[in-house]
């Protein structure tokens, strides 16, 4: 396929809100004889947070059916030139099948399903920005080398991040762009993640770097694309809205990505967003007032996205007119590449006699976030709070009561899930692993009861993508939210009952995470005496075992 000539010729280089509702096939009417002579036909596809999802879930997604599906499409297209790009969130915060590996399996069936180039996702700072560069360049994990004789090659394709700089140089620590030659054309990618980054991800992995503005990174990176003859670009942006239709609808979009399209240069003809596990296929004005097709394929691999259109020979500019876009759900009847449903396989056989262990019960379902609304108290944040409290109080550190934030629970305890052969309520590693897999550490600190109180405010920031980011509390700990000021009501923090003082000074547990000021609750770094615990995940193992037949904790939190 011509697709292969122009993955090779790539080359790294370093350094309003109009929706017009673009379904599946709207789009102006095409040219004539003599434009389409003079025209070259791309088609670009496109994935986003994927999250190391390799299996399918409830029959949907999976690593096989996602590459089956791109050769499908690739295919189809014919002579048409393919380039297959990401969105961010390819790794991190994953299923047990890669997380358990360091997502080394998820880079493995990335490079072999042909991925081009790809911008970086919040997540893909999960372990700190050494860790990215290792995912990108190869080398054993400083901690967990599963297998020396069999070393981690790396990434085929570029990561992009041209708003994540050097704070000591100011430059960005990857290429902030990529170019690629289709039949005489350049075409450029700029990859760009979103600023919230700097607080979801722990402050200490990410110290050494800024995260710049979406939209001024972009631009800085367009006036450079030109200055090489670069006319056709294409923007890989961690960052989106979310619709109330279907995934190839553009209904009632909201979101950052509206505002970032509107200060986002006219010279970026397309625009391929993620972060917010939506579907869609929109047109939104440019600053210029044209159409612009912004578009999101879902996430855990539930989609990819195709789009075509043409470059024009004689500009070497994308003919945005000639642009059409769909969203393609991948499901059990998609066709499976054998190749990467064979590394499926090989992963799986190796994470099984860790999998199956059976860690402990449930008598009923216990559910969680698992990516959808972080801003509200759920039974699974509070349990794993209870968790933490257990594996900070007494000896391990004297905790009172102790904070989880709902951001981190991934997945919910289900009696009737049955992933290892268990019975109905058994609980096994692996399913403790999905509901924990960022690998935190326990820590347990002294706070005063002001300081918890101005904590617990941080939950809501009204500048932020996700204004409301909840936390799940401890069992014996509890208040009153008020949604009309986004603030705890004053005097109704209580502990196993009693009045808290806001002088008094209190044992608390949490995450490092949480500790470093992660996820924006800044009020935590003023804690004092700190000291550190054990692993998240070894913690709730030894809480599921010490606490068998759990029920689902009644709220603890009024009003949120």
């Amino acid at each position: 396929m011509i697709r292969s000539a122009a993955r090779t010729l790539g080359v790294a280089l370093a350094g309003a809100s109009l929706a017009l509702g673009m379904t599946a096939t709207a789009a102006t009417a095409g040219p004539g004889r003599g434009l389409e002579a003079r025209s070259i036909p791309l088609q670009l596809l496109s994935f986003n947070d994927f999250h190391g999802h390799l299996a399918p879930e409830d029959g949907v997604g999976g690593a096989a059916g996602m590459a089956g599906t791109l050769e499908q499409l690739r295919a189809a297209a014919g002579d048409r030139n393919s380039i297959t790009v990401g969105a961010g969130d390819s790794i991190g915060g994953s299923t047990f099948l890669s997380g358990l590996f360091h997502d080394e399996p998820t880079i493995e069936a990335l490079n072999t399903m042909g991925v081009d180039v790809s911008s970086v996702g919040n997540h893909e700072f999960d372990e700190g920005v050494a860790e990215l560069f290792r995912m990108q360049n190869g080398g054993c994990h400083p901690i967990d080398c599963f297998y020396p004789d069999e070393p981690y090659s790396g990434a085929e394709f570029p990561y992009l991040a041209a708003n994540v700089v050097s704070k000591e140089t100011g430059k960005p620590i990857l290429p902030g762009s990529w170019v690629t030659r289709v039949q005489g054309a350049k075409v450029g990618f700029i990859g760009i993640v979103t600023t919230d980054t700097s607080f979801m991800v722990s402050p200490s992995g990410i110290a050494d770097v800024s995260f710049i503005d979406e939209a001024e990174a972009t631009n800085r990176e367009v006036a450079k694309l030109r200055s090489q003859g670069v006319e056709s670009i294409v923007l890989l942006l961690h960052q989106g809205g979310t619709v109330t239709g279907d995934a190839n609808s553009c209904d009632n979009l909201t979101g950052t990505v509206v505002d970032i399209n509107a200060k986002v240069s006219a010279a970026v003809d397309v625009i391929i967003t993620g972060h917010t596990h939506q579907g869609y296929v929109c047109q939104l004005a440019d600053p210029e007032g044209q159409p612009r097709l912004v578009t999101q394929a879902g996430s855990w691999g539930s989609h990819v996205n195709e789009i075509n259109l043409k470059i024009d020979l004689r500009t070497k500019d994308i003919r945005r007119d000639t642009a059409t876009a769909v969203n393609h759900e991948i499901t059990a009847a998609s066709p499976q590449d054998p190749k990467v449903a064979a590394i499926v396989t090989k992963w799986d056989e190796r994470s099984a006699p860790i999998a199956g262990r059976v860690v402990g019960t449930v008598r009923e379902d216990i559910t969680g976030d698992a990516g959808g609304n972080r801003g509200i108290e759920t039974p699974m944040g509070d349990l794993l709070a209870d968790a933490i409290l257990h594996g900070t109080s007494g000896d391990n550190g004297g905790a009172q009561l102790a904070f989880m934030n709902i951001g981190g629970v991934r997945a919910s305890l289900l009696t009737g899930q049955i992933t290892n052969g268990e019975k109905a309520g058994e609980i096994t590693y692996a399913e403790a692993y999905n509901v924990a897999p960022f690998g935190n550490q326990l820590v347990t600190l002294d706070m005063t009861g002001d300081q918890i109180r101005r904590m617990l405010n941080q939950q809501y920031v009204a500048d932020r993508s996700r204004q409301q980011l909840a936390l799940g509390v401890s069992e014996g700990f509890s208040y009153t939210w008020d949604p009309a000021t986004h603030t705890v009501v004053a005097d109704s923090m209580t502990l196993n009952g009693q009045p808290m003082s806001m002088t008094a000074t209190y044992r608390v547990g949490t995450l490092n995470f949480l500790s470093e000021g992660g996820d924006g609750f800044t009020v935590f770094t003023e804690g004092t005496n700190l000291t550190g615990g054990a692993e998240d995940l070894a913690n709730l193992v030894t809480y599921l075992q010490a606490n068998p037949g759990l029920v689902a904790p009644t709220d603890r939190v009024s009003g949120l």
